[in-house]
């Protein structure tokens, strides 16, 4: 019998189902007076000697001979059946809230955020590299060029109204702003408004009187025709593939600026009454495509909120002037980071674990995912104990953080890219934490986490995993609702593991027809994803735990096999 049928024995016995095989099998006969082996007079068997199959049927004249070879070898009947005897690696909460800390603590002095290609991104990259190295990881600190935009200071958005009937009767101008004169409404950078992916630059002035076009919901090209050399608001844009779809048609029709209302999520959750503004990036390939080869330079992309973009169309229509400016580098390279510690082992074949240390500009990123990286430096700090326990690995084991994700998954692809051949010869598993955090509001927002794959056998694993863990670590694992699901289709079916973050690369990117295997977690709860609330306060250390001792244990059995 496999552990898994011991155990729905013992379940139906009441009896507890922790331990090994050995422990499962006196537990079950204590209260079980029926023999544990019972002979047959005729035994199918199937067993497998080199690269041939072996099938017969042995009848009660062979039953004495094949008796013996049970004694000799009891796995020709599965009776000596290895099983896997899984040990969790430990947790520590608080060193993990230490490492998403000092990651935070890293940010933007304005901004806050952690944005790709910047010093602040560089400075966690470091931190990271430090910390593995500190461990007792061989390191490596990888950098790559990639298409990538550089915020040079804070944007600015502001309406005026010019006084009913001008100054002293004289004609209503856009000047008379330029002035003082006027009422003039400014909008909050990061929590009325946010830059978008690169967006380009423009200085609009309340005197060029620019006239705010309200383009609906995109899907009218007369509207876009009427707001050529003029800005433009959309009011959601998902019905004209999203940024992308948005970028393109503003730089088709000329505009010389587009606003993005955001009227679709986050809705109520993060402010009562608003839907909080959220960074999103662009296709850069399909933009550049559309667009003759290269991205806009002078048309500014910003995300407002659903009352600010409101009010900035009523506010148009009452005759006011618009006041842009957006001072953003789109048209070059910068370095993304890729820091690496690893723990060489036996044998060349690999396993990977990553998360991306960058968020986006103007948030923590503490869920986004900070949480994804504090997990992998806590699970490297687990793994290297026991290594020095249990010596070298079977697998070398390798954690590294990604820089780029939020533009486009600029880091891990680059990586992939330049280490093609080695994973494709070499990769046994890529594990990927993204966002594999559950909020500290359980009560409200749930306690779901998903574990997927696009292994059969890894996904499995996990199950019997979570299964021991929650006997093990009652603590924890019994607190938390962790969903499995295998994804084998192709890419792009409804079945194929997505391309949305950085396993991605791992599993679709590598050469010669090779599909990488990964295991991806994502937890639940984040209604502050991409907005300036992302932060520490919303922080569940504990929930991080999950996919720790979950994976890391799977890491360790991988690594340092023991079987019952």
């Amino acid at each position: 019998m496999t552990v898994a049928e011991l155990k729905v024995l013992l379940e139906e016995q009441g009896l507890s189902k922790s331990g090994k095989k050995a422990e499962l099998i006196e537990r079950l006969s204590s209260v079980n007076n029926e023999p544990k082996i019972e002979l047959v007079s005729s035994v199918w068997t199937r067993t497998v000697i080199g690269q041939f199959n072996l099938a017969q049927t042995v009848g009660s004249v062979a039953a004495v001979l094949l008796l013996v070879l049970v004694v000799l070898n009891p796995s020709i009947l599965g009776f000596g059946e290895d099983e896997p005897v899984y040990e969790p690696i430990g947790f520590d909460a608080s060193q993990t809230r230490w490492y998403a800390q000092e990651l935070v603590n890293l940010g933007h002095p304005e901004w806050e955020g952690r944005m790709s290609g910047s010093p602040e991104e560089a400075a966690g990259a470091q931190m990271i590299l430090d910390n593995l190295t500190e461990m007792g990881y061989s390191p490596q600190l990888n950098t790559y060029p990639v298409p990538m935009f550089a915020i040079n200071s804070a944007p600015i958005v502001a309406m005026c109204q010019p006084p009913a009937g001008g100054l002293l009767g004289a004609p209503v101008t856009g000047a008379a702003c330029n002035s003082g004169i006027g009422a003039v409404t400014t909008f909050e950078h990061r929590t009325d408004f946010v830059l978008q992916g690169y967006s380009g630059s423009a200085d609009i002035q309340f005197g060029q009187e620019m006239e705010l076009v309200d383009l609906d919901d995109g899907t009218d090209d007369g509207l876009w025709g009427s707001a050529s050399g003029k800005v433009g608001i959309v009011r959601g844009g998902n019905s004209i593939d999203g940024n992308t779809g948005i970028y393109i048609k503003a730089a088709e029709f000329g505009l010389a600026g587009i606003f993005r209302i955001n009227n679709q999520s986050n809705c109520g959750q993060i402010e009562s009454d608003d839907c909080v503004p959220i960074f999103k990036s662009i296709r850069v390939d399909d933009m550049k495509a559309a667009n003759s080869g290269s991205i806009p330079e002078n048309i500014p992309f910003i995300a407002v909120s659903n009352n600010t973009g409101n009010l900035m169309i009523e506010l148009a229509e009452q005759g006011a002037f618009l006041r842009l400016f957006s001072d953003v580098d789109n048209a070059g390279e910068l370095s993304v980071s890729v820091p690496c510690g690893t723990l060489y082992g036996k044998s060349e074949e690999l396993i990977i674990v990553g998360a991306h240390h960058d968020t986006v500009y103007h948030a923590q990123g503490a869920v986004d995912d900070t949480s994804g990286t504090a997990t992998v430096l806590e699970m490297a700090r687990q793994i290297a104990m026991v290594a020095n326990e249990s010596g070298t690995p079977e697998y070398t084991i390798r954690f590294c953080t990604w820089g780029g994700e939020e533009e486009g998954l600029w880091g891990s692809k680059a990586y992939v890219g330049a280490n093609a051949n080695e994973l494709a010869r070499n990769l046994r598993l890529y594990i990927n934490l993204d966002m594999n955090h559950v909020d500290i509001d359980i009560a409200e927002r749930g306690n779901s986490l998903r574990f997927f794959s696009n292994s059969k056998g890894d996904i499995n694993a996990m199950k019997d995993i979570l299964d021991v863990l929650e006997e093990e670590r009652p603590d924890l694992f019994p607190k938390y609702s962790v969903s499995t699901g295998l994804l084998e289709g192709e890419r792009g079916a409804p079945d194929g593991m997505p391309y949305n973050s950085d396993h991605g690369p791992f599993v679709y990117d590598l050469p010669d027809g090779v599909t990488g295997n990964a295991l991806v977690c994502y937890g639940s709860g984040s209604y502050e994803y991409h907005t300036y609330a992302d932060t520490m306060d919303r922080f569940n250390e504990e929930s991080l735990g999950v996919s720790v001792i979950a994976y890391g244990t799977y890491i360790r059995h991988l690594a340092w096999p023991v079987f019952a």
